[in-house]
Order: C-alpha cells, then sequence, then structure tokens
C-alpha cells in the first residue's frame, strides 16, 4: 500500500509533489499540513511555505484560508527595502516580522495544525535569535502590579514611537495614569488604565472616536524593531563598527547616531553588529517540513546574485569621493545566508517540491491528482458564441460526471454580478459559499460561488472549480490618476517661510523648515527641507514643489505625520468617502428638483449585467 506524503516527507529525502495545478496549491498545502500534523511526532508548525515573492505570498494566504479555515496560518514577510539600502523596512513590516517570530518563539505545541508562509526574501535573510525574541515579550493582565515607567522603558527599547495621539502600529502615547498603545497584530489600541503601579484594565478603542470597544482580560506586547538601543547594543555595535570598517570619520552620521541612542534611516542593515549572534527563520521551526512552491529556487538564485551586485556597488562607491555620507556595508554572509548555506539548509530539513507537471511515477515522487481546468479563451475569441452559454454547458456536464462545482470570483461585488449574468442564462441553484467545506457539503445540482482569488481554475477527481479569469479574460488594473487642481499647490518657493505648515500628497502634514542643497551623484540639487514626526525629514526637489499645498490652518500646534505611515493615507481614504457622501446628497437634491418623465429605453435582460462581468479593467 503506498505510503501518504507525509509518510514520505523526511529529511534527506526530497520529495516532488507532482501535477499541482495553478490555483490548487493551497488545496494541496493544507491536505499535507493536515497529514503532518496528525503524525505522532508532529512539530508545533506543520509546515514553513517558502514563496517566491510577497504577492505569491499574499494570494496563497487567501487560498489556504479558504480551503482550511480550520489551519492556523502564520505570515513572515520580507523587508520591503532593497539590499544595502538607505532606508529602513517599513513600520508595520517589522512589527509582523517580530510578531511572528515571537509567537514562534514561545509556542510549545498546537492542538491544529500550523503553517507559516514566507517568501524567498525573508528565508535567506537572518533573523534576532529565537531564545532573545522570546525574553523580549511582556504580558499583563488587570490586576498585575507593573509600574507604568516600567512599561513605557519596554516600549522605547523595542521600536515603539511617542506620539501624542496613537493612530497606527507601533504608536504609543501617555496621559497621566494611562497609557494608549497600537501593538503589532491587533486591529485596535488598546488603552491600560493604571492606579499607581496597580493595571486595573485594559481595553481596546476606536482611535477616531477614543470610545472603548472591548475589555481585554491578558495583553500580550512584541518588539516592532529586530534590535533594541540599550547600553549593551550601543557598545556592541560601535565595537563591532571599528572592528569592521576602521575608525569613523566625522560624516559618519550612522556611527554618530547610534553612539547617541537614537535611530538612524537604514540602520537595520547593520543589524548584526547589534547582536551577539543571528539565527536564521529555520531555527524557530525544529522538525517543519518545508515546502517550496513552483520557481521559488529559481527566485532564490536571483536573489542572491542580487545581494552580491548591491553589495559591491556599495563598497566601489566607498572608494569615490562625493557621493554623499558614506555607506559601508557589511559582508553578505553576515545578514544573509550564502547560497551554499541556503542549499545545505534545504538537504537537511524534510523538504517538498510543488510541481505544476506530471512527473513519472518514483520514489519521492507523489501524485497530487488536480489538473487545469477548462479555459473558455476560444469562446471570448468566437464572436458568434457566448462565453455564458458556454459556462452553463461546462458546468452542467461536470454536473452530469458527479462533479461539484465551484466558480471562484474575485471580491463579492463580481460574485454578485456572475449570479445575475448566470442566473440570466438558464444556470440555478447558484450558493454562495465562504470556505471549501461548505462548498463540499452542498449538493452536487448546486454551484457554489466563492470569493477566491485565482489566476486559473483547477479540477481533482471529484470538484471542478472555475476561475473568474476562465471565463472573462485577465483582469487589467490600471492606475487612477488622482485630478490635480493647479490654484491648490504651491507655485513658488518664496511663498514658503520657515516654519509653515504643509501638506504633502503621498506623506500628509510636514513642517517646511527651509531651502538645502544636497549633493547626489556627484551634483547639487537645491530641495526643500521638510520635518515630519519622529524627526523624520524629507528632502524634495524645488522642481516637484507642486506636490505640496499649504495647510488651511494657522493653528502650529497640529500633530505632524509619520513618513511611511498608514494615518495619513487612512485619513484621506475617509475624507473621500465623506466627500462622495457629501455628492450623493446633493444628487438626490438636484434629482427632486430636476425630476420629470422621459421615455424608457428597453434593454435586453441581463446585457448590462454581462456588459459590467465582461469589463476588463477596474
Amino acid at each position: 500500500m503506498a505510503r501518504s506524503p507525509a509518510e514520505q516527507l523526511v529529511a534527506g529525502r526530497p520529495l516532488t509533489l507532482s501535477s499541482v495545478a495553478d490555483g490548487a496549491e493551497g488545496l494541496v498545502i493544507a491536505d499535507l499540513a493536515r497529514a503532518v500534523a496528525a503524525r505522532p511526532d508532529a512539530p508545533a508548525t506543520s509546515l514553513l511555505v517558502v514563496c517566491r515573492d510577497g504577492p505569491r505570498m499574499a494570494q496563497l494566504s487567501r487560498a489556504v484560508a479558504f480551503f482550511a479555515p480550520d489551519i492556523s496560518l502564520l505570515e513572515f514577510p520580507a523587508w520591503d527595502c532593497q539590499p544595502y539600502d538607505r532606508v529602513s523596512p517599513h513600520g508595520g513590516i517589522a512589527a509582523q516580522r517580530m510578531t511572528a517570530l515571537s509567537r514562534l518563539a514561545r509556542v510549545k505545541g498546537r492542538d491544529r495544525p500550523a503553517i507559516l508562509l514566507t517568501t524567498v526574501n525573508a528565508a535567506v535573510q537572518r533573523v534576532p535569535a529565537k531564545k532573545l525574541v522570546a525574553s523580549q515579550a511582556l504580558s499583563a493582565a488587570p490586576g498585575n502590579m507593573i509600574a507604568m515607567d516600567d512599561i513605557v522603558r519596554w516600549l522605547e527599547l523595542n521600536g515603539y514611537i511617542r506620539a501624542s495621539t496613537v493612530r497606527e502600529a507601533g504608536d504609543y502615547a501617555v496621559r497621566g495614569g494611562i497609557i494608549d498603545l497600537f501593538a503589532p497584530g491587533m486591529g485596535d489600541p488598546v488603552r491600560l488604565d493604571f492606579f499607581g503601579d496597580t493595571l486595573e484594565s485594559i481595553r481596546s478603542f476606536d482611535p477616531e472616536t477614543q470610545r472603548t470597544t472591548d475589555q481585554l482580560r491578558l495583553f500580550d506586547l512584541v518588539p516592532v524593531a529586530e534590535f533594541q538601543l540599550t547600553t549593551e547594543t550601543i557598545r556592541r555595535f560601535r565595537t563591532g563598527y571599528v572592528e569592521a570598517f576602521g575608525a569613523p570619520s566625522q560624516d559618519d552620521l550612522l556611527y554618530e547616531a547610534v553612539s547617541q541612542g537614537r535611530r538612524h534611516p537604514g540602520m537595520e542593515h547593520w543589524l548584526p553588529l547589534f547582536h551577539d549572534r543571528l539565527e536564521t527563520l529555520f531555527d524557530y521551526l525544529p522538525g517543519a517540513g518545508l515546502v517550496l512552491e513552483p520557481l521559488a529556487e529559481d527566485a532564490a538564485h536571483e536573489r542572491f546574485a542580487q545581494i552580491a551586485d548591491y553589495y559591491e556597488a556599495r563598497r566601489q562607491a566607498l572608494d569615490m569621493a562625493g557621493g554623499g555620507p558614506p555607506y559601508k556595508p557589511l559582508p553578505p554572509d553576515r545578514l544573509y545566508l550564502s547560497e551554499q548555506a541556503w542549499r545545505a539548509r534545504l538537504d537537511a530539513v524534510a523538504l517538498a517540491r510543488l510541481s505544476p507537471f506530471a512527473v513519472p511515477a518514483g520514489a519521492g515522487v507523489v501524485d497530487a491528482g488536480t489538473r487545469q481546468g477548462r479555459n473558455f479563451a476560444a469562446e471570448r475569441a468566437e464572436p458568434n458564441a457566448n462565453v455564458f452559454d458556454a459556462v452553463k454547458a461546462h458546468v452542467e456536464d461536470l454536473q452530469g460526471a458527479g462533479k461539484r462545482v465551484v466558480v471562484a470570483l474575485w471580491s463579492d461585488g463580481a460574485r454578485e454580478r456572475m449570479g445575475h449574468v448566470l442566473a440570466d442564462h438558464g444556470l440555478h441553484n447558484l450558493v454562495p459559499v465562504a470556505s471549501w467545506p461548505e462548498a463540499l457539503a452542498k449538493q452536487t445540482f448546486e454551484v457554489a460561488l466563492a470569493v477566491l482569488g485565482l489566476e486559473s481554475g483547477f479540477e481533482t477527481g471529484d470538484v471542478a472549480v472555475i476561475g473568474e479569469q476562465d471565463v472573462l479574460g485577465d483582469r487589467l488594473v490600471r492606475p487612477r490618476r488622482a485630478a490635480k487642481r493647479a490654484e491648490n499647490f504651491i507655485a513658488e518657493v518664496t511663498s514658503l517661510s520657515a516654519g509653515d505648515l504643509v501638506v504633502h500628497v503621498d506623506h500628509g502634514i510636514g513642517r517646511f523648515i527651509g531651502l538645502k542643497t544636497i549633493e547626489a551623484a556627484g551634483a547639487p540639487h537645491d530641495c526643500l527641507e521638510i520635518h515630519y514626526a519622529g524627526n523624520d525629514r524629507l528632502f524634495l526637489p524645488v522642481e516637484n514643489i507642486e506636490l505640496l499645498s499649504r495647510y488651511g490652518s494657522e493653528e502650529t500646534t497640529v500633530d505632524l505625520d509619520r513618513l511611511g505611515g498608514g494615518a495619513w493615507q487612512a485619513r484621506k481614504a475617509r475624507m473621500k468617502q465623506r466627500i462622495r457622501e457629501i455628492a450623493g446628497e446633493l444628487i438626490k437634491v438636484a434629482a427632486a428638483r430636476q425630476l420629470h418623465e422621459a421615455p424608457r429605453l428597453a434593454v435586453g435582460p441581463g446585457a448590462y449585467d454581462e456588459f459590467c462581468a465582461g469589463f476588463p479593467y477596474e
């Protein structure tokens, strides 16, 4: 009797899961995770799945959540900056990474399967040691005796930023006996209410209305940065920096900032200098199986070449004069795995490779039993054919063969439109479903409509999934260009005075400091220096001054936005929604005034829905 894939997933003998059709990866991975979790020696995390890039990880996360809502899913993203960059990774990304590492470091066992999704870029980068991350977490519950100053000190050491008002993950504020903070991984900020050194209550609240939304009985805090700025870590950095690069020069801004206990943009790229040792993601997952999706190994090879190229470019630029503040890069193997070390890791773990192709049967090969679904490109290209009639006929053929049918759409709106169109073409018993188990529970004469973004559909022995793109073709998403009115922008630099509040279309409210000449690529550039919260600075070339507008109030105590934060974009989105609501009311008033009878235009049944469903733009 053939052994199950989980039984064949052992270290030193790579397993190939063949015939994994595009779109079926989430289903196959979920089944494998359940089988691994059912073993007597099951690890705490069943599988580590390495995707080729971030968008692919996000897509696979949605797929696994749909196919297996019973599985615990965790994501570990890569930094959103290039190797050896001068900028830091986004605070939200760093917080998500530390949340994942903290949970992995403290977990002892699970009562259900668990999957960690990551990318090639994240997997080949070194991370803080597991023991250190586990010791940095802070737990609190109502009734605990804990000094407010101790919590504030912990927040400062672990990358939280003090603000007057908590708006986004990583912020905290102190007012009397209350600490407001927005911890990563939580939907709302929380309010810690103290009486002396006793924590009386923990409440989540809406950051806009400040109203309490829930009472919490326990609260876990994890760092939002991958290193701390303490006396010990600063000493370690200074010693390691001098050992690696020699005595620092006077214009070495990184060394100066760290020596003074200040955070500096891009300092994460010297992460090894803040730690005694770094580990890898594999060290957090003892015994876990590793799954590589198609093209992941090719992506890893390209990543190693990219790291080497960026390092060499920084090293050569260091010898050139006039290139701005010095950038002294650490050797790649200090922060990243080498390609040889990466392959050694793959050889040492229980490895499974997904392949969309059929592979001859043999040792270490398991056929997943899925195949590509039907694509209706021919019907779309035929002027006299109707693609929805073809879908109806195909669904009836599948049902006649005893298969359940699931139609996967990208959004709730697309599901509603597709349901109307298919019903107009005579396909009935359409039922919305929220998960794969719910779809399997339906009768074979019913057609399940699911919100599941797949590039293409697939078929198994008893189920067929038809993707939206199989029916309508590729989705074409064009970036929307916001209309700009020239009179709202600042026309000349001379119209600004030092200290004026300005609004940048992408970064929000800042304070204009003055003009500054910056040398870049050997040439001087006149820039506007704008300060944001947290002493962040933006240098905007004068030729891009149209991106600025004046702040509409003379109030000088306004809270500045933070560069790279999401608060400004959230406020813009809320204001746009409010404008739409006001516009809607105005339209209603105008319509009530001018309402009159007019000839009605007859439109064929379902014609407009067909047009909407087939329109390829968003």
